[in-house]
C-alpha cells in the first residue's frame, strides 16, 4: 500500500496532474528501430526534492534537484570534465598571464532565449550578481573569492578579462563550481528565468514540478527532446515510478533499489564510480573534538568495511579520510586506516571524549545518512563512547547542520580537490560541516593556488590534504558507486559524476 501510495504522489506531480497527463505526454510517439537519435517526446526526471525551498534562482542553487533545472536553462562559462578538468561551455577558450592573476575568456556566438545575444557585460553583470555581498546565500561567491571585479573589464563584446586579487592557477574550474552561472545582464526576476540553455522554462512549483521546453537556438545544438520534466520525490516514490514507467529517470537511487531491480527488463541502472565520498563530520571548533585526539579516536573506531557493506551495498571503495580518490591531486600510497577499538578507547580517556555524551544530527536528506549515523552510534558504543542520534528535517539540513549537533553526514559530489577545500575546509567556506579553522592552512592553501608549476603545486596539495587526514574533523569512509536509474526507452544517459558536464545533461537524451 505505502509503495503505491507514493508512486500516485509522484504522478500528481507534473505540471497538469494525474497519471492520464503524464502518460498521454508521449502519444503520437514513433520509434526509430534503426537505434539513432530521434527527435520529440518527453522526458520525465524524478530527483529528490528541497520542498519550498527549491529555487529558480540558478545562484542560489543548493539541491541537485535545482542544479538540474538551472542546467536546463542556463549555462556555464566553463564545466569539468569526466577527468575534473575543465571543458569549455559558454567560453569556448581562455588563456592567463605569467603569474595567473588576469585571466581572459573568450565567448561562443550564444543566444538568450529573448533573442538577446551573449556579451561580455552579461558574464560581469552575473558575477557582479554572485558576489554581491547583500546575498549571503550565493554559494558561488566563496569560490570567487579571488576576482577583483573593480579591475575586470569587457574587451569588446565576446572577451572578458577577469582579474585576481591573488594568483590562482586553478581559476578555470573555480568558474564550473556550484551557482556560477551565467544570467542575462538586468536579471532581476528569478521567477521569470531567461538563459541561454538546451530548454525554456515552462513552469515551476517548488517541491512539485518544472517543465520547460526545447531551445532550437542552442549554441550546442537544439535538444532532441520536445519537453523536459524535473518532479521532487522522495526515494521510495521515484523508485516505484520508475519501475512502474510513470517517470523516464530516477536520480540517486539507493544500493537496496539497485539490487530490487537487477534483471528488470524496464529498467537499467546508470553507475559511476568514485562519484564523491560519504562520511561524517566532526565539529573541530568546540569541545571534544578541539583535541585532536578526540577526532582520531573517532576515525579510529569507525568499521569503514561494515560501512561500505550495509550503507553502499558494496557498491563503493573504503575511503582514508581524504577527498577525491582517483582524482588530480589525491596524495597517492598512504596506508589505509583500520580500525583499532583499543587505541580509539586510550585516545578517548585521553581526550575525555569518553565523559562526554555526544549528539550525532541526521536527516532522511540523503538516502543512507539515518543508516550511517545509527550503525556509528553502535560501533561508537564498543569505544566506550555515548552517542545519541536526532533527527532534522531534510529540507533544511545542509544549513542546519552547520550548527547543530556535535556529528553529522558528510557527503560531497566530484569536484576538483582544490574546490573542495575551498568550499568546505576554509575559515568561512559556505559548507564547512566541520568548523575546520586553521589560519596557517588557510594562508598555506592561498598559496598553493597560486604557484603555476603543476608539479611543485601538487606537492603543495598533497601536504594540506595529509594534515586534513591526520588533524581534521572529517571522517570520511566510502567513495561511493552513483547510481541512477533510467528506462530502457531513454537513451543517451551517460555514466557521470554529479557536477560534471554530462551529469543531468538531458540535451543530448532521447526517448522510443
Amino acid at each position: 500500500m505505502a509503495a503505491e501510495r507514493t508512486r500516485r504522489q509522484v504522478l500528481g506531480l507534473a505540471a497538469g496532474g494525474g497519471a492520464a497527463t503524464l502518460l498521454a505526454a508521449c502519444e503520437g510517439d514513433t520509434q526509430d528501430n534503426t537505434g539513432r537519435p530521434r527527435r520529440g517526446g518527453v522526458l520525465r526526471a524524478a530527483f529528490p526534492g528541497a520542498g519550498a525551498k527549491e529555487t529558480l534562482d540558478p545562484h542560489k542553487q543548493r539541491q541537485f534537484v535545482d542544479i538540474a533545472r538551472h542546467k536546463a536553462v542556463f549555462d556555464k562559462l566553463v564545466e569539468l570534465g569526466p577527468t575534473l578538468r575543465p571543458v569549455p561551455r559558454l567560453a569556448k577558450s581562455w588563456e592567463s598571464d605569467a603569474d595567473s592573476t588576469v585571466w581572459r575568456f573568450r565567448l561562443r556566438d550564444a543566444v538568450f532565449h529573448d533573442g538577446h545575444r551573449l556579451e561580455a557585460e552579461d558574464v560581469l553583470y552575473s558575477l557582479r550578481r554572485i558576489l554581491d555581498p547583500k546575498a549571503a546565500d550565493h554559494l558561488g561567491a566563496n569560490s570567487l573569492s579571488s576576482l577583483d571585479l573593480d579591475r575586470s573589464r569587457a574587451l569588446g563584446k565576446d572577451t572578458v578579462e577577469l582579474r585576481l586579487k591573488r594568483p590562482s592557477a586553478e581559476f578555470p574550474s573555480l568558474l564550473a563550481g556550484t551557482g556560477v552561472v551565467i544570467v542575462r545582464s538586468g536579471y532581476r526576476n528569478p521567477e521569470k528565468p531567461v538563459g541561454t540553455g538546451p530548454f525554456r522554462f515552462g513552469s515551476f512549483r517548488a517541491g512539485r514540478s518544472f517543465t520547460a521546453h526545447r531551445f532550437d537556438d542552442h549554441w550546442g545544438g537544439d535538444p532532441y527532446l520536445d519537453e523536459l520534466r524535473v518532479l521532487s520525490a522522495e526515494t521510495e516514490a521515484r523508485g516505484s515510478a520508475v519501475q512502474a514507467g510513470e517517470v523516464d529517470y530516477a536520480h540517486e537511487m539507493s544500493p537496496t533499489f539497485a539490487r530490487l531491480v537487477e534483471g528488470n527488463s524496464r529498467v537499467k541502472l546508470v553507475a559511476t564510480p568514485l562519484s564523491g565520498v560519504n562520511g561524517f563530520a566532526l565539529k573541530t571548533d568546540r569541545p571534544p573534538f578541539d583535541d585532536p585526539d578526540a577526532t582520531l579516536a573517532v576515525k579510529l573506531l569507525v568499521d569503514r568495511r561494515r560501512l561500505v557493506e550495509v550503507v553502499d551495498g558494496n557498491r563503493g571503495r573504503i575511503g582514508n579520510d581524504l577527498y577525491g580518490k582517483g582524482y588530480r591531486y589525491y596524495p597517492e600510497g598512504l596506508p589505509q586506516r583500520e580500525r583499532d577499538v583499543a587505541e580509539a578507547r586510550r585516545l578517548a580517556r585521553r581526550s575525555g571524549l569518553h565523559r562526554r555524551r555526544l549528539t550525532f544530527y541526521t536527516s532522511t536528506a540523503a538516502d543512507g545518512f539515518v543508516n550511517a549515523a545509527q550503525l556509528f552510534a553502535d560501533m561508537a558504543d564498543e569505544a566506550g563512547i555515548g552517542v545519541k542520534v536526532v533527527s532534522g528535517p531534510p529540507e533544511t539540513y545542509f544549513t542546519d547542520q552547520l550548527k547543530t549537533g556535535d556529528i553529522g553526514n558528510h557527503r560531497c559530489g566530484a569536484m576538483p580537490i582544490p574546490t573542495y577545500v575551498s568550499q568546505r575546509l576554509l575559515d568561512g567556506s559556505p559548507q564547512n560541516a566541520s568548523a575546520w579553522q586553521r589560519p596557517a592552512f588557510d594562508k598555506e592553501f592561498t598559496r598553493a593556488e597560486g604557484v603555476k608549476d603543476e608539479e611543485r603545486r601538487t606537492r603543495a596539495y598533497d601536504a594540506l590534504q595529509r594534515t586534513v587526514r591526520d588533524e581534521g574533523g572529517l571522517v570520511l569512509w566510502s567513495h561511493p558507486d552513483w547510481l541512477n536509474a533510467v528506462s530502457t526507452s531513454v537513451h543517451g544517459v551517460k555514466p557521470a559524476a554529479p557536477n560534471t558536464v554530462d551529469w543531468a545533461r538531458f540535451d543530448s537524451v532521447w526517448v522510443d
